[in-house]
């Protein structure tokens, strides 16, 4: 009796040590776990962030994409003028004319961000002899003629037939024979003839050409410049 006895608790510790072996055990492994799951939630945000995290569509899962793909604010212009990219593709939709007789688009030259006394350029120089004929780019109105002394000289402001866009034409030895504001003129009306008044230089005959989009009020020297060059191309 005494040695059955025996037995029996020896069976009892055995299986004591064994469970308090397996309670040890698993003790250890939720402490791993939650160190496991601190060090996950720790790194979460640089791993997760990378996930595009939008239920995935029918048809396959969803390609990883950073956030850096989407929603970023637009690039911001140098020169403080916004580049509108969508105002360059309407106006080459257009189909607009080399304001210029005897040039092509192959003999333009980008000089929209060119520095002039500490400013941006904001217009195309097109060079050209004096009295080379300067022609409207398309339809519309001659909003304004105007002497600029100190700067654009003879010049004449253009708005085109939406009343979305002028066209500035810059340094003209003269306007064409009975040009007026308000007139109404067709893509390749002569307007003007090339020349240097203002403040260009006498030796350098040249147009100088430029867009901007205008404001709601429509203002002929008020608006935000467009990049004409691209606009030919």
């Amino acid at each position: 009796m005494r040695r059955f006895e025996r037995v029996r608790r020896e069976r009892i510790l055995r299986t004591a040590s064994l469970v308090g072996l397996s309670f040890a055990l698993g003790a250890l492994a939720d402490v791993a776990l939650t160190w496991r799951l601190h060090e996950f939630d720790r790194g979460a945000p640089e791993t997760l962030s990378a996930i595009d995290t939008e239920p995935a569509p029918a048809g396959g899962p969803r390609a990883f994409q950073r956030p850096a793909d989407r929603g970023q604010p637009p690039p911001v212009a140098t020169t403080g003028v916004i580049a509108h990219s969508a105002a360059v593709e309407i106006l080459r939709a257009r189909d607009l004319k080399v304001p210029v007789d005897d040039v092509d688009e192959d003999d333009l030259r980008d000089t929209f961000f060119d520095g002039r006394n500490g400013r941006a350029h904001e217009a195309m120089d097109i060079m050209a002899p004096r009295h080379t004929a300067v022609r409207a780019v398309e339809d519309g109105t001659i909003a304004k003629l105007f002497d600029s002394r100190g700067g654009g000289g003879t010049t004449i402001y253009q708005f085109d037939p939406t009343g979305t866009f002028c066209y500035y034409y810059a340094h003209l030895d003269r306007y064409a024979p009975g040009l007026r504001e308000g007139q109404a003129v067709e893509r390749g009306d002569t307007i003007g003839y090339v020349g240097s008044t203002g403040n260009a230089s006498s030796n350098a005959p040249h147009l100088h050409f430029a867009i901007f989009r205008l404001t709601p009020e429509r203002q002929w020297w008020k608006g935000e410049p467009i990049n004409p060059y691209p606009v030919f191309r």
